[in-house]
């Protein structure tokens, strides 16, 4: 599925939205170029999930773990841009939390593929002469495979 969002409270309210589908144990893996949105739809999620802490970019701590306010799921952002392959993911020791929170991985792919069998691949797209994105979204396993995302993306009073 693909959408179209057409500014930053856009792609925020997205996150928002995508936050009450998701539960403890899922995986999400941000694909897209700088600035394409990557934070900007995790900070959606954190609010959508109602964890502390304000949902930053990860850079240069690789990693920030955002716990519930609300008794849901904690929220771990891992940014594996700086990381320099598959043993420095396994240092970070992601599987150990992956039960207990729900864990976005922006620069991930083909690093977190096998931390789960099920997880969202999402692939945002800026247009550069706008603040515009097109989001793409493709739910991988059994986990995802009775879950109509696309309806529920784009119902916009499914808003927290």
């Amino acid at each position: 599925m693909s959408l179209l969002l057409p500014d930053t409270d856009a792609t925020t309210a997205l996150g928002r939205r995508l936050a009450t589908l998701l539960r403890a144990g899922d995986l999400v893996l941000l694909t897209g170029g700088l600035g394409a949105g990557k934070t900007t739809l995790t900070r959606g999620l954190g609010a959508g999930l109602g964890v502390r802490g304000a949902v930053t970019s990860p850079t240069f701590v690789i990693a920030r773990v955002h716990p519930s306010l609300v008794g849901g799921p904690e929220l771990v952002h891992v940014d594996a841009y700086r990381l320099g392959g598959a043993a420095e993911l396994d240092d970070l020791d992601l599987d150990s939390e992956l039960d207990e929170a729900v864990t976005v991985v922006e620069w991930g792919a083909g690093l977190v593929e096998g931390l789960a069998d099920d997880r969202l691949e999402i692939t945002l797209t800026a247009d550069p002469a706008t603040e515009a994105r097109t989001l793409e979204v493709v739910g991988v396993g059994d986990r995802w495979a009775g879950v109509d995302v696309e309806a529920h993306l784009r119902d916009e009073g499914s808003d927290r």
